[in-house]
């Protein structure tokens, strides 16, 4: 009876942990790579966006947003590296170089919006040579209305507060660059 009582326990964890809302991609893991990494400031890379993709996404999602952020910038306040909102509910995968705005790979409807580079789009990771590890994070963010009412003009700060204000839930992750 107790090994029947086991086989039931392990697989109603697995079978919950199955269905949590997660991002994944088939480009990135816990490393980034001069593919991703940004060209300018100093970097040469590719400055790829991964492809992302997700799944179940939480009951009651109109819509997703993608940021891509790094806590360790010697900023004061970290650094915006993506920021994609406005993502239709049905969609659930960017392709690999949806970042790149000039390609018009952003899903009908999305919105690009401002780095902390200054620009629209992804700017992949750069930290200050000999400056360590840095951390970026990666986040879907599944909202509870449909469009968060911005344009491609806002600033990533801004669109945060209104992330902030209407995510169900959210899933990262996480990958390290250093130069």
């Amino acid at each position: 009876m107790k090994k029947f009582a086991f086989v039931l326990f392990l697989l109603a964890t697995t079978f919950s942990q199955a269905q949590t809302f997660t991002l994944k991609s088939k480009d990135v893991g816990g490393q980034s790579t001069k593919k991703q990494e940004f060209n300018g400031f100093g970097c040469s890379g590719e400055n790829i966006s991964p492809q992302l993709f997700w799944e179940n996404a939480p009951k009651g999602t109109k819509s997703f947003a993608i940021t891509m952020y790094d806590p360790d910038a010697p900023t004061g306040s970290g650094f915006w590296h993506w920021v994609i909102f406005d993502i239709p509910s049905n969609v659930n995968e960017l392709v690999s170089n949806t970042g790149n705005v000039s390609l018009d790979l952003t899903p009908k409807g999305a919105i690009q919006s401002k780095t902390s580079y200054g620009a629209n789009g992804y700017g992949g990771p750069c930290p200050p040579k000999g400056h360590g590890i840095h951390s970026y994070i990666l986040t879907i963010h599944a909202l509870k209305i449909d469009k968060l009412g911005l344009t491609e003009s806002t600033n990533a700060e801004i669109v945060g507060y209104y992330l902030w204000q209407n995510t169900i839930e959210k899933a990262s992750i996480v990958m390290y660059y250093n130069r």
